[in-house]
């Protein structure tokens, strides 16, 4: 059966390369995005590429009504939904907290958690086999830093992943019951576009040699995990969170 898969900030980095391995393994694919569209439709050509079907779909994720337009957009382009990763996000920048700016925390809150619950909620109704539907699975990506606090400046960032994981405990246990597992995972030092204005290649050059399998990662890495939970493979598992880090913690 033929299903649709939604991933948010699927034009670069873990996404763009969830986007990819999903198709390969026969998934239709819609790839959000919405300051990146080039890239994302560079996605869309590898996804062809590998006999994939999919759309891209522009959207501000602080943006609830055209959040709820792509899904659907999705359900008359595309197969039934069956998945859902959350995935869009950004770190905010840097600061300390006496440089605490609470505006720029609730943008970063509405991006990084709000459009989480939002697009879950899109997925739920349209998945649900309550309300008719045939069940699926939703993946959400948070970060180490949920765990660690992550590096002193970054703490609103870390703050953002903490509610992203316990979201995943919770949504589990709801959704469990109407068809839907609930996974995350928790990248640790990966090589993408994420870090890129905060010296991307001097970080890894320092964290490269604490990490015990000796490399740094790279988003098919993130990207294989995600895949696997969306799959039957992995029926029996929910409210998971998997930690992808080379085992530096």
């Amino acid at each position: 059966m033929v299903k649709t898969l939604v991933v948010t900030g699927a034009s670069r980095g873990i996404g763009a390369a969830t986007a990819i391995a999903a198709a390969r393994q026969g998934w239709q694919v819609c790839i959000h995005c919405n300051s990146h569209e080039d890239e994302a439709r560079r996605v869309l050509r590898d996804v062809e590429a590998v006999g994939g079907k999919g759309i891209v779909v522009k959207a501000d994720a602080t943006d609830e009504e055209a959040l709820g337009a792509m899904f659907a957009r999705c359900d008359r382009e595309l197969a039934p939904l069956g998945g859902l990763v959350n995935n869009a996000g950004f770190l905010g920048g840097e600061s300390d907290i006496e440089a605490f700016d609470a505006n720029a925390m609730r943008r970063l809150w509405d991006v990084n958690v709000v459009a989480y619950f939002v697009c879950a909620r899109e997925a739920v109704r349209r998945m649900s086999t309550k309300n008719g539907g045939r069940g699926g699975a939703i993946v959400n990506v948070s970060s180490m830093s949920a765990d660690s606090g992550g590096i002193g400046p970054r703490i609103h960032y870390a703050t953002t992943n903490g509610a992203r994981r316990t979201f995943t405990f919770g949504l589990a246990k709801q959704s469990g019951p109407k068809g839907i597992r609930v996974n995350g995972v928790m990248p640790g030092v990966i090589d993408t576009n994420f870090n890129d204005s905060f010296d991307n290649e001097g970080r890894n050059a320092r964290l490269q040699p604490l990490i015990p399998v000796g490399r740094v990662g790279v988003a098919p890495d993130v990207a294989a995990t995600i895949v696997w939970l969306l799959s039957d493979d992995a029926a029996y598992v929910n409210g998971a969170v998997i930690p992808v880090n080379g085992g530096f913690f």
